[in-house]
């Protein structure tokens, strides 16, 4: 029989434990996503969740806005797409999507749309 390989303990400090559970209230992130992320158990993770110490305080939570935004026809739709346009865009999970020449305004918001999920 071969010899099982330990793995060896990891002691975390508070501020790991809160960083970690902070992780886990992003929209649209698990705390699975999490734990495989540091190497450590989900379930370890919950337990940590579950303690006071480690709740998120309020200004700790990232607050969402939403800006209004108004699209402009400033070209004829019969125009050539200008291969010197870009746009980027950063998403709230850290994706950044950056696109340039000419490109679909619909297109850009499905494909948003589906990285942000």
């Amino acid at each position: 029989m071969g010899t099982a390989k330990r793995r060896r303990r990891r002691n975390w400090s508070e501020d790991e434990k809160r960083m970690v559970c902070a992780q886990t209230r992003v929209p649209g992130v698990s705390v699975a996503q999490v734990a495989r992320r540091y190497d450590v158990n989900a379930n370890q993770v919950f337990n940590w969740l579950k303690e006071p110490r480690f709740a998120a305080e309020a200004e700790e939570e990232p607050v969402t806005r939403f800006l209004p935004v108004e699209v402009l026809d400033a070209e004829p739709a019969s125009a050539p797409p200008d291969a010197g346009a870009q746009i980027e865009v950063e998403l709230a999970n850290g994706h950044r999507l950056k696109v340039q020449g000419g490109f679909d305004p619909d297109a850009i918001a499905a494909l948003i749309r589906k990285l942000s999920a």
